[in-house]
């Protein structure tokens, strides 16, 4: 069975009552849309948390949100998995790059994760912010070339933040600072045959037509 769920902010005890509580056993996948947060610092709880998820029987699968160590993130390995290009953080661990798009107990996932921090002004440069929160060109020329190859058709596509019409619909108003992605993701939203769009970043549980979704506490399961 696979899952999809929202930020998790390296919170331990919170995440694994949530997996709990959604009855995630052994041999299934969770995934989750961003701020994902257990790799932050070495030598901290965080580091000890993340081993002890490693110790699940399940598997546990991520794209980056905007709250993530970017430059500890880009140490681990880059794989190959289920057809897309991840960093290994443990067995059962991984991070789902951006522009990937992967092969998932048999459903096709687009991956692009990435926002802006609006509490930026409150975060230290290298130590609980990096600029790497927002897609580089290399990540939408990534993108590009492989969702040209799947003819812009997948069932799933897993995001952090949302597109530019779905935050005026939240009566809000889009971040200058996050136009540019903001912006591309409107136009895939157009642009893409997809089943269901997941995404987390405004920690709410959403729903718009049954089709786009944004997560946080709640545990979505895909039949």
């Amino acid at each position: 069975m696979t899952y999809i769920t929202g930020d998790t902010h390296g919170d331990f005890s919170d995440t694994i009552q949530r997996f709990y509580s959604a009855g995630v056993k052994e041999g299934d996948t969770v995934i989750i849309c961003g701020d994902f947060g257990f790799v932050w610092s070495i030598g901290s709880e965080h580091e000890l948390d993340l081993k002890e998820l490693a110790k699940e029987k399940y598997t546990i699968l991520f794209v980056d949100g905007n709250h993530e160590n970017f430059e500890l993130l880009e140490t681990y390995p880059v794989v190959d998995y289920c057809g897309g290009k991840a960093h290994k953080i443990a067995d059962n661990i991984y991070h789902l790059m951006r522009g990937q798009i992967f092969e998932i107990n048999g459903k096709t996932f687009f991956t692009f994760g990435g926002a802006y921090s609006i509490d930026k002004y409150m975060r230290t440069p290298g130590y609980s912010w990096w600029e790497q929160e927002r897609p580089s060109p290399a990540d939408y020329d990534e993108a590009a070339k492989n969702l040209e190859k799947a003819g812009y058709k997948v069932d799933y596509v897993l995001t952090h933040t949302i597109p530019e019409s779905m935050i005026y619909r939240l009566n809000k108003t889009p971040d200058i600072h996050d136009a540019e992605l903001t912006g591309y993701f409107e136009w895939l939203y157009n642009k893409m045959e997809f089943e269901q769009w997941f995404a987390g970043h405004w920690h709410m549980n959403w729903s718009f037509e049954d089709r786009f979704h944004i997560l946080y506490s709640k545990m979505f399961r895909l039949e």
